[in-house]
Order: C-alpha cells, then sequence, then structure tokens
C-alpha cells in the first residue's frame, strides 16, 4: 500500500504507470515538464542536424555539432554536481530552463554558412545550464515520489525520453520541412519555458533537509565523489557501463548522413530514424524494469545484455539496403540502449545516499558526455574515410565487446546481487574483484 492508502502495482506495467501519474501530482507535473522539453529538443536537433548537412555536407560538421555540447557537458559537470547537492534543486532547474529558453533563439541568427560557426558556441553554452539540470532533476526523483513507486518512475521518466523522441522528432521532421527551421528552433525556446512554469508548481522538497554546515571547496566535493565511487564497487559498475555506452554513442552522427545519403529520404528520413531510435527508446525502460526480478537481483546481468543489444543493432544498420529495414534495426538498438539507461540510473537512485546523490549523477553524465562526445568525432572522422555503413559496424561492434568486458570484470558484482539483491550499504566483500578491475 502506498502512504494515501491505494494498493501499489508491483511491476512495471502501463497500469502501475498511469497508477503513479494519477495519485502524484508532482511527479506528474515534473514528467509533463519534462514530455514538452524534451519534445523541442528533437525539434531543435532536426532543424540543426539538416542544416549543418545543408550548409556543409560533412560528416564532421555533424560530429563538431554533438562535440560542441557534450564535451561543454563533460567539462562543467564536476562543478555542476556539487551546485545539484549544494543549492535548491528547484530553483536550479527552473533557472537552467529559464536561461536555456533565452539562449535557444539564438539559433534564428545562423541563416548562412558564414553564420553557422554561432551553433558551436551556443550549444556550448547551454550544455553549461543542461549539466545543471539534469544531475539536480535525477537526484530529486528519489523525493518526488516514495520508495515503492521508485522503479516504476524511472521506467516512465526513461520511456519519456523515447516517447518524446518518436513523436518530437517525426513532427520536427515534418515542421521543418513545411514550415522551416525558424519554427522548431522557436517551438524549442517556448518548451523550456513551459517546462520552467510546471516545476515552479512542484510542492513536495526536491531533497532532503541538510545540517547547516560550511561547503567543502568544489575540489574536495570532487575527490570526494571518486572515493564514494571507489569504495562501492557496485556503484563504480555502474557509472563504468554507461561510459561503454558512450564509447559506441557517437553512431548518432550517421542517422542524417544515412537518411540524406544512402537512403535518400531527406529531413523526413532523418525524423525517421530518430522516431525509430525513440521507439526503442520507449519500449527500452519497461523491458528493463519487467527484467529486474525479486529485489532487484538481476540488474546487473539485465545491463550487460542490454548493452550488447545496444551494438547488435547499429551494427545492423550498417548493413540493411532501405530505411524501412534501417528504422527496426535503429529501434532495436535502442531498446537495448534504454534498458542499459534506465536500469543503471534506477542502480544508483538506489544505492546512493541524497547527500552526495547530485555529485554522483554529474560524474556519471561527465564520463557519457565524454565518451560520446570523442566518439562523435571518432565517428565523423571514419565516415569520411570508410563510409557511413562500415563505420556503423564498427562502432556497433565496439558497444558489443564492451558489453562483454564489462561483465566479465564485474562477475562478483552481478553474483553477489543475484544472492543478495541490490541496494543498502555496499557489502564489504561483494564485487571487490570485478570492479577493482575496472578501477586499475
Amino acid at each position: 500500500m502506498t502512504q494515501d492508502g491505494s494498493p501499489q502495482t508491483p511491476d512495471g506495467s502501463v497500469r502501475a504507470s498511469f497508477s503513479l501519474l494519477r495519485r502524484n501530482r508532482d511527479f506528474r507535473r515534473v514528467y509533463v515538464a519534462s514530455a514538452i522539453s524534451l519534445s523541442g529538443d528533437w525539434f531543435l536537433l532536426v532543424a540543426l542536424f539538416g542544416l549543418v548537412v545543408d550548409l556543409t555536407d560533412s560528416a564532421l560538421a555533424v560530429a563538431f555539432l554533438l562535440a560542441a555540447q557534450d564535451l561543454t557537458y563533460f567539462a562543467v559537470s564536476p562543478f555542476t554536481g556539487v551546485l545539484a547537492d549544494r543549492l535548491d534543486r528547484k530553483r536550479l532547474m527552473v533557472v537552467s530552463d529559464i536561461v536555456r529558453a533565452v539562449l535557444c533563439l539564438g539559433f534564428l541568427a545562423v541563416q548562412s554558412q558564414a553564420t553557422l560557426w554561432v551553433v558551436y558556441p551556443l550549444l556550448g553554452v547551454m550544455a553549461c545550464f543542461s549539466a545543471a539540470f539534469e544531475p539536480a532533476s535525477v537526484a530529486a526523483l528519489p523525493n518526488l515520489v516514495e520508495t515503492e513507486d521508485l522503479a516504476t518512475a524511472n521506467a516512465l521518466s526513461g520511456s519519456l525520453w523515447g516517447t518524446m523522441l518518436v513523436v518530437g522528432a517525426a513532427v520536427g521532421g515534418l515542421v521543418t520541412a513545411i514550415l522551416g527551421r525558424d519554427a522548431a528552433i522557436a517551438i524549442d525556446a517556448v518548451s523550456f519555458a513551459a517546462s520552467a512554469w510546471l516545476i515552479v508548481r512542484i510542492g513536495r522538497s526536491f531533497q532532503e533537509e541538510r545540517d547547516a554546515e560550511t561547503p567543502e571547496p568544489l575540489g574536495q566535493a570532487a575527490r570526494e565523489t571518486l572515493r564514494y565511487a571507489r569504495r562501492d564497487h557496485r556503484v563504480l559498475a555502474l557509472l563504468a557501463v554507461k561510459f561503454g555506452w558512450g564509447l559506441a554513442g557517437g553512431v548518432l552522427v550517421l542517422i542524417p548522413l544515412l537518411a540524406k545519403g544512402r537512403f535518400h529520404a531527406g529531413e523526413i528520413g532523418i525524423g525517421l530514424l530518430l522516431a525509430a531510435r525513440g521507439l526503442g527508446a520507449l519500449v527500452g525502460p519497461f523491458v528493463g524494469r519487467a527484467s529486474l526480478g525479486d529485489e532487484d537481483r538481476r540488474l546487473f546481468r539485465t545491463i550487460g545484455v542490454a548493452l550488447g543489444v545496444f551494438g547488435a543493432g547499429y551494427a545492423l544498420l550498417g548493413i540493411v539496403p532501405g530505411l524501412l529495414l534501417a528504422m527496426p534495426a535503429v529501434a532495436l538498438a535502442h531498446t537495448g540502449g534504454g534498458a542499459q539507461w534506465m536500469l543503471s540510473s534506477y542502480g544508483l537512485q538506489k544505492i546512493v545516499p541524497d547527500h552526495i546523490r547530485g555529485r554522483i549523477f554529474a560524474f556519471d553524465g561527465m564520463l557519457v558526455t565524454l565518451t560520446f562526445g570523442a566518439s562523435s568525432l571518432l565517428t565523423g572522422w571514419l565516415a569520411e574515410a570508410m563510409g557511413a555503413s562500415s563505420t556503423a559496424v564498427v562502432m556497433g561492434g565496439v558497444a558489443v565487446v564492451w558489453a562483454g568486458l564489462w561483465a566479465w570484470l564485474t562477475t562478483d558484482v552481478r553474483r553477489a546481487t543475484l544472492m543478495e539483491g541490490c541496494g543498502g550499504p555496499a557489502p564489504e566483500d561483494a564485487g571487490v574483484t570485478g570492479a577493482r578491475a575496472i578501477a586499475d
């Protein structure tokens, strides 16, 4: 039973999801805020992909588009994670939304190759505020729902990214093709403002009460985060799996290249492939939630399988001959990717205490964006050298290899979780061998 006396559905089903949205007004508001903001983001991404390809016809230019965002996110994450634990998370998220709404309008100035350079610093500055918003949002989630609802809330939040990608990318492609890129950019700016308005109306606290104390310097806080991760090897393993996902994540660079080149489908093709990506990301978190088992005993085993599926899907993308087969390949990849992302985030939320949770998630985001940004540049370079199709096979293979290596190195963590479940204080001996291998 929940605190209000409503029966709690014990799985990640549609029934449990609707029950949570109906019962918890504050979670419903943050969920709708995220839906609005994410839909706008995909409008923007489709517009910018099309703009850069039209003006440059360069894989590296698309890669730099992603790298400008992700490498900036990486650089500022050690500081923004501390802010997510030190400041009021709600205010931090609202300010980040408002600033991004204003910055987004700057893309309207990009109308020719002479002004294309504006895209890159604008994306970089927006990434600074995204790096503050995201860890605050994920760290706050356990405080916005009851403990028994946390897995369902993560499945809903993880699938939302995919849902809005399906809607935002597909509709964004149509809006951009019919109304133009400026309309898509304006819609993204409005979405940030709407998200801020909804977050302001949330009543629950976004963090636990803190004792009055002198905040430690930023550098010391970052070191504390690393020490905590090394001490609890379950946390180290959960951070490492997203690191591996990021190594192969640069395959996103190939979507506009394949859509406009090999598949001859233009911006509508970009939208459809991104929508297929979203469909997989929508389904993946629910598949992952259903695979957890009693007391989340199968958490680590499912994560390894999911990462392997992600790589296999993108390897297939490099082989299939046309858009109709490319879409299910991308959907398969992100069913695995969505399951892996949701499960690793859920595991961190369940294990890490509130006072350091923002820093852990910022560090998590930092690792992902570092590897994703580097992977984007590598993917762009490989696509120029050997073609987009061959590059998709190579990068998919990277994910499959990392999934196998990660599963081997975390054998002891996985076995301990199968026996004891996941959650609570770090076991003294569980996972030392495998996770220490990752650390070293």
